[in-house]
């Protein structure tokens, strides 16, 4: 609906007509049936010639041999003018060749509709444009140290990694670019995250020419990606936060105490020698730091390990070990040993075979149910709980992608993906191709 820019009120009237009409039909009822009704001075032609009415918008419908709509006049005539061109509209009985009738359900101030939208315009503006903070000293100096660091995160093959990365002899894996940046905040630049439980390949060639150490969460996560290092990548020492926290949520202290607790890997991976590890909050497991070391130093210059020193914390000695702590006796039972441990593997077997299946996986990618894949939709939404992530040997639809979405899915690898209209961003969406890439 177009106004003008003088228009004071709206004239709002429903129309019921009893026959199908169309737009010019209703618009040649309004002028033709006031023509002369009120008087040279409010003929509607006069009117719109003077600026005082503006265009007359229609919108009709019609259904079922019947049609129904509303028709909007802008005035800027007063409120007696505009009263009285209102109750004219109302004598319109017929459109076109049917009968009719023509109700005004309001009118509505325009002025005061604009007074409503400055007032509540300027309450937000008061409640939030206004910055009565005021910094303190350490407060400034902290920010500029902070903005320096954000902008001293770069990218490894696409992920985020501290600038020393690419030419240092000595990599820290963690998770996600939060964890990145915490380290960066204390002085460590040779970080690089894997942006999840799915280990890329390029980090994965990186722990092969650099010595490696991962720095997990204390949390299920953290187990996940430890398992999927195992499998695709070559590291040298593990350092887990304390249960249950996370990495980017460790003060200073705590990191390098993590890191300086760190467990050569081949301890534990020794077959011969149990893995240890401590009950974490959530019910997982991590590796326990070796308690009988207590033989640490803090890294020369600046105090905080980085690229240039091949092994950036010195690992803890392992010989010592104490006895692993009791398993829970309800863990879950064994998996089956012919099903893939890993998100590649449910690839090969479900698109790679060409099964024509989907499969849904849990977070330590087990299989929880299959279906063919013409079931996609109704075996996401029908799951008892969400799947972590979903594989499909067929293309990706959008009403698929949707469903995923609602159901918390986090990964759908596809053979190939559909068109999109809309594309959620809580859902990594990739072909087979692209992960094995």
């Amino acid at each position: 609906m177009t106004l003008n820019d003088t228009a004071k009120y709206l004239i709002h009237a429903d129309i019921a007509v009893d026959g199908v009409v169309e737009r010019s039909d209703v618009v040649g009822a309004i002028f033709g049936q006031t023509e002369g009704l009120l008087g040279d001075d409010l003929d509607i032609h006069d009117l719109q010639q003077s600026s005082k009415v503006g265009r007359i918008d229609v919108e009709v419908t019609s259904q079922g041999g019947r049609s129904a709509g509303e028709v909007t006049v802008a005035t800027s005539m007063d409120k007696v003018e505009t009263a009285v061109l209102g109750a004219a509209l109302e004598t319109i009985d017929r459109i076109g060749p049917c009968r009719s009738t023509v109700e005004v359900s309001r009118i509505e101030d325009v002025r005061a509709a604009a007074r409503r939208e400055v007032v509540d315009r300027a309450r937000d503006l008061l409640s939030t444009a206004f910055d009565d903070t005021v910094m303190s000293s350490d407060e400034l100096l902290e920010s500029v140290r902070e903005s320096v660091r954000v902008e001293d995160v770069t990218e490894y093959e696409g992920y985020p990694a501290g600038p020393r990365v690419a030419e240092g002899d000595a990599i820290i894996i963690v998770e996600g670019r939060s964890d990145v940046l915490q380290l960066l905040k204390y002085g460590i630049k040779n970080a690089v995250a894997v942006e999840g439980t799915d280990v890329p390949e390029a980090v994965a060639d990186l722990t092969r020419e650099r010595t490696a150490t991962a720095f997990l969460d204390g949390d299920r996560g953290g187990e996940l990606i430890m398992k999927e290092l195992e499998q695709v990548a070559e590291i040298d020492a593990v350092a887990f936060a304390p249960p249950g926290r996370s990495v980017e949520d460790l003060s200073r202290e705590e990191v390098f105490a993590a890191l300086r607790e760190k467990v050569p890997y081949a301890a534990i991976s020794d077959a011969s020698a149990p893995r240890q590890f401590v009950a974490a909050t959530d019910g997982s497991a991590i590796p326990a730091p070796d308690a009988a070391s207590s033989e640490t130093r803090e890294p020369s210059g600046a105090g905080s390990p980085d690229a240039s020193d091949p092994d950036p914390i010195p690992a803890a000695a392992a010989s010592d070990a104490e006895p692993p702590v009791e398993a829970d006796s309800t863990a879950e039972p064994e998996a089956d040993p012919d099903e893939p441990q890993t998100l590649h593997g449910h690839v090969q077997a479900v698109i790679d075979e060409e099964t024509g299946t989907v499969r849904l996986l849990d977070d330590t990618f087990h299989e929880v149910a299959s279906a063919p894949v013409s079931e996609t939709f109704e075996a996401i939404a029908e799951a008892d709980e969400p799947p972590y992530a979903v594989v499909i040997d067929g293309p990706l639809s959008q009403r698929v992608l949707d469903v995923a979405a609602q159901r918390g899915v986090e990964q759908v690898i596809a053979r190939e993906r559909g068109q999109f209209t809309k594309r959620p961003t809580s859902v990594r969406i990739r072909t087979a191709d692209e992960l094995r890439n």
